[in-house]
């Protein structure tokens, strides 16, 4: 397919964290699958490239989950409610079984096909996924996400202790299955790459870990897992640690906490004030997945205060812990998990405090340009970017009013589903 040609649309993207850019009626120009412009008449010299028509359609940079479960998919909308709720059970009875039939190879490409369908019609553009501990289902899944058209980091998970049984590695065999993968994917697929994914300190002994640091090394991939989710989880840490400071070490004292590769630690949600000072000044997202973390531990991760300091942020879906595909919706709840944080941990009760929590204009650029940084380029409309775009089509929620172009963009972050996708580009290629 030629990567050249031109979007007609309303064009909607965030140069940076505190301003929307809206382009009404105008041309998106794709030249070999980078952004080129953005221009209100077409130049001459493009105009003998196709054009999609999309009217006043919406046209929106793809947008990037940072941290999903894929073989959590099919237990989606469940185990938020089981009478006794902590992680252990959740994991005992949801998480570990149903990852444990990955290793059925004709379930999990009906599982991924499924899982890979649904995510073609929302407005993820690009993903960073956990798979399961099985090699083969983990290179399915690579190779399912390429033929649809994805850019994707995948992970073969890894555990060798602490798991139920028919989920559980030795330690040779989860590094030599890890390194195997490597060799079979590593390069393999123009935007679909590995990443190298402890599930977190629990599942993994100081053996393994220090064979995924040489790994990481040797093949130059990044890495990412868990951190700080939940105190229970920081205090088994610690008790499997003893001699670290912070859940953060955990990972440091293997060279896994952005100091060697690029590195997306998932949650933060209870980090101290030392993680943070590392959080912020290494080379690590943080993915901030806030419908999982309103669902699982009542609360939400601190975002303002780390983009304030410097941190680079991005979202998740965090699926199944969160219970949604739709990067729309995570931000939507990213928004309004920062009012929550807002009003019982900084407002003090005061009636007259100052609102201070995340705006629409920041939270869609975490799911776009704050996640796309991590591919380089990537999130938005800016000369020179990737191309990834989506269409979206508002006229299912539209009103008989004239909106302006933010308040349209609001409604479909509150309202969208994939009814209104209409069309998708992935790295200069239309998907759908």
């Amino acid at each position: 397919m030629d990567k050249s040609y031109v979007l007609k649309g309303t064009i909607v993207y965030t140069p940076d964290v505190d301003h929307f850019a809206f382009h009404e009626e105008s041309y998106l120009v794709c030249e070999d699958g980078k952004v080129e412009g953005i221009y209100k008449e077409l130049p001459e010299k493009f105009k003998s490239y196709y054009i999609y028509d999309y009217g006043n359609n919406l046209i929106i940079p793809g947008m990037c989950d940072m941290h999903l479960h894929a073989p959590q998919y099919g237990f989606r909308g469940m185990g938020q409610n089981i009478e006794n709720s902590d992680w252990s059970s959740w994991f005992s009875r949801y998480a570990f079984p149903d990852e444990g039939r990955y290793s059925d190879i004709s379930y999990a490409k009906k599982a991924y096909e499924r899982l890979t369908d649904d995510l073609l019609h929302t407005t993820t553009t690009r993903v960073v996924a956990f798979a399961s501990l099985h090699r083969k289902a983990t290179e399915l899944l690579m190779q399912i996400l390429s033929e649809k058209g994805f850019a994707a980091y995948v992970g073969k998970v890894n555990m060798d202790r602490n798991s139920m049984e028919g989920l559980l590695e030795s330690t040779e065999e989860s590094l030599n299955e890890t390194e195997e993968w490597l060799k079979n994917t590593h390069n393999k697929y123009e935007h679909v790459k590995p990443i190298i994914t402890p599930r977190y300190i629990p599942s993994c002994t100081n053996e393994v870990m220090q064979g995924l640091s040489d790994l990481m090394k040797e093949y130059s991939v990044p890495v990412q897992s868990h951190l700080s989710e939940g105190l229970d989880e920081i205090a088994w840490v610690k008790e499997l640690e003893p001699d670290i400071d912070f859940y953060g070490q955990a990972y440091d004292q293997y060279d896994m906490f952005g100091t060697v590769v690029p590195t997306i630690m998932a949650h933060c949600v209870f980090s101290t004030e030392k993680e943070i000072e590392l959080l912020c000044n290494r080379n690590i997202w943080i993915a901030h997945c806030p419908n999982s973390n309103l669902q699982g531990s009542g609360t939400a991760a601190p975002v303002l205060r780390y983009m304030r300091a410097g941190a680079k942020v991005c979202l998740g879906t965090d699926a199944s812990g969160g219970n949604t595909l739709s990067m729309m919706r995570i931000i939507s709840d990213a928004m309004l998990a920062s009012k929550v944080r807002w009003a019982y941990t900084e407002r003090n009760g005061d009636p007259n405090a100052t609102r201070d929590f995340l705006p629409l204009t920041s939270a869609f650029y975490l799911a776009t340009k704050g996640g796309g940084s991590f591919w380089g380029n990537v999130g938005s409309f800016e000369k020179g970017y990737e191309f990834d775009a989506v269409v979206l089509d508002d006229s299912r929620v539209a009103d008989f009013c004239n909106r302006t172009t933010y308040e349209r963009v609001e409604r479909m972050v509150s309202l969208s589903d994939d009814r209104d996708v209409k069309a998708k580009f992935i790295c200069g290629k239309k998907v759908l």
